[in-house]
């Protein structure tokens, strides 16, 4: 049995959380306002940019499996100083430490996304998020601490709620047979990262030292566009065939003036005007995790939001 820290629990971070303690790991979950107790998991209160606070959790830890996510709209202020205090604190312990990234990194590219390519993007979210691997990744060439990181597409799937592109904006209209809207293009191809394997691989990333030194991208089922992953899931709901709107760039620029994550998304929205692939075959060289089959994914997201909208009851 090892002893995990995991900094955050959003959607990845509860599920990472809670696939450890099923390995039998011991785990201790840090969020700022902590939470109730649940069998396995020891729940702290503190603000994981406190980097002794975070060095005192996770004095005695094997691994710590970064996941915190500050708001959206916070990005370029409150992520640095997380990733800062998680690399204090893995340096201070002899921890290893497993970032969870994504692909904003890359920025703006022709082709499949591999490890290899250039940490590119100029834009602020996209440079903030290649920086926290930047400065990790330096500590451990140094040989100040252990570190990796698991980068993943747009996740979907059982507790992927607000932020997801195919969560709280698709799957209740869909379930009830309306019409949804998406960002972009739906025709184009997009990476779709199942949430529970994103779990897994930040799982198997932690305890397998030849993960360690390099960032990987997690196992993933080859790219659909919106259309196609609506079509899926509402076949899979019986619901019938389903509109899909894509919200064009003048909409998105109106409701930005209102919406702090409209306005932010601004940056992004290339990842849905153009093909925007993973390719995750290095890691499906090296390691055990593999994507989920698409049919077991679409199954278990529409089955977790059927039940979520049974118990908050019935919306306008």
């Amino acid at each position: 049995m090892s002893i995990y820290v995991v900094v955050g629990f959003g959607a990845a971070g509860a599920a990472t959380a809670r696939l450890l303690v099923q390995q039998g790991h011991a785990v201790r979950v840090v969020t700022r306002s902590g939470r109730a107790p649940e069998p396995g998991i020891e729940h702290v209160a503190l603000d994981a940019a406190d980097a002794a606070g975070l060095t005192g959790v996770a004095a005695d830890a094997d691994a710590i499996i970064h996941c915190a996510a500050p708001p959206y709209d916070r990005w370029a202020s409150d992520l640095p100083p997380l990733t800062a205090s998680a690399c204090a604190a893995a340096e201070t312990t002899g921890a290893v430490l497993v970032l969870l990234g994504n692909l904003y990194g890359y920025g703006p590219v022709d082709g499949p996304m591999t490890e290899a390519l250039p940490l590119s993007a100029t834009g602020p979210k996209g440079r903030v998020r290649a920086a926290a691997w930047e400065q990790a990744r330096t500590l451990h060439e140094q040989g100040r601490i252990r570190a990796a990181e698991v980068r993943a597409s747009d996740f979907f799937g059982p507790g992927v709620v607000d932020c997801g592109h195919l969560a709280a904006r698709v799957l209740p209209p869909l379930l009830r047979g309306r019409p949804v809207s998406t960002l972009g293009d739906p025709d184009v191809p997009h990476s779709w990262t199942y949430l529970p394997d994103v779990a897994g691989a930040l799982a198997e990333a932690a305890g397998t030292e030849r993960a360690w030194g390099r960032a990987w991208h997690v196992p993933t089922e080859p790219a659909l566009s919106v259309r196609q992953m609506v079509d899926r899931l509402a076949a899979e709901a019986g619901t019938g065939p389903i509109a899909v709107r894509g919200l064009p760039a003048a909409a998105l620029a109106v409701g930005g003036l209102f919406s702090p994550l409209l306005r932010e998304l601004k940056e992004v929205r290339y990842q849905f005007t153009r093909p925007f692939v993973i390719d995750a075959s290095a890691w499906e060289a090296a390691f055990e995790v593999r994507a989920t089959p698409l049919d077991q994914q679409a199954e278990a997201t529409v089955d977790w939001w059927r039940e979520r909208m049974a118990d908050t009851g019935p919306r306008p």
